[in-house]
């Protein structure tokens, strides 16, 4: 039994707030530290956002299962149609709002807190490389998460999603999105980590279909992972179990 509806899209808002926050954030405290030297400030922007997302994942899991990203909340529901596990449509569509209007907050908190005003970015990214990067970091984003899933090891999902995410910002040439919500959320800092509107349509393309080659891949390799839906990304607790750990 999930947690009631609500508690766990206050977690999937806040989540996705916090970590856009994050990455905003981080990307203007590197570019105000290391002006002028772009492999530093991502470097900087990287480790932050690399550790974040880990602690977040931490928090949250337990009650959401901590998705923060519209094709993992979707992808959960498609692997789990036949199994009648994961999210129903439903919750995943409710969850993917949830996500985009935390990741928007989370953009504009960044700002408010460096003092930066809030305007929409002006940072074109949608070239042909960009968007095959945001392809293969997406695939292999849904592979790690619903493989640990699949495995019983979705405890390792927290570093695991971490470290990966900290390293496809430097072997993908997109700096892995690998998320629409996040995608969104960044048109609304013209900073270093912001995203022109006329590259998210392009971006959340790429990052669909990356979802679905990766579920491909999955469902051949794990041809059950759909039995697992539940577990994404830590296993869910019975709300009663959660409130008995409560002091």
């Amino acid at each position: 039994m999930k947690l009631s509806l609500w508690r766990r899209l206050v977690a999937e808002l806040v989540g996705t707030g916090l970590l856009v926050a994050v990455v905003v954030g981080s990307g203007i405290a590197a570019q105000q530290l290391s002006p002028g030297d772009t492999g530093v400030q991502l470097l900087e922007n990287s480790i932050a956002t690399a550790l974040g997302l880990t602690v977040l994942i931490l928090i949250f899991g337990p009650v959401s299962g901590a998705h923060f990203n519209p094709v993992v909340s979707l992808t959960d529901w498609a692997l789990g149609r036949r199994s009648r596990s994961g999210l129903h449509l439903g919750e995943a569509s409710a969850y993917s709002l949830a996500q985009i209007v935390g990741a928007i907050g989370g953009s504009i908190l960044a700002n408010v807190m460096f003092d930066v005003p809030t305007a929409i970015s002006t940072k074109a990214r949608a070239t042909a490389g960009h968007l095959l990067g945001e392809v293969v970091a997406t695939a292999v984003l849904v592979i790690l998460i619903f493989a640990l899933a699949r495995t019983g090891r979705g405890a390792l999902a927290a570093p695991a999603v971490g470290a990966y995410i900290g390293a496809a910002y430097w072997f993908t040439s997109s700096t892995a999105f690998a998320n629409p919500a996040v995608t969104i959320g960044r048109i609304f800092s013209d900073t270093f980590a912001g995203i022109a509107p006329a590259s998210v349509i392009p971006f959340v393309v790429a990052q669909f279909v990356g979802a679905a080659l990766g579920a491909v891949l999955l469902v051949i390799q794990f041809p059950s992972v759909g039995e697992s839906a539940d577990d994404v990304v830590v296993p869910h607790v019975e709300e009663s179990a959660l409130e008995r750990s409560t002091p």
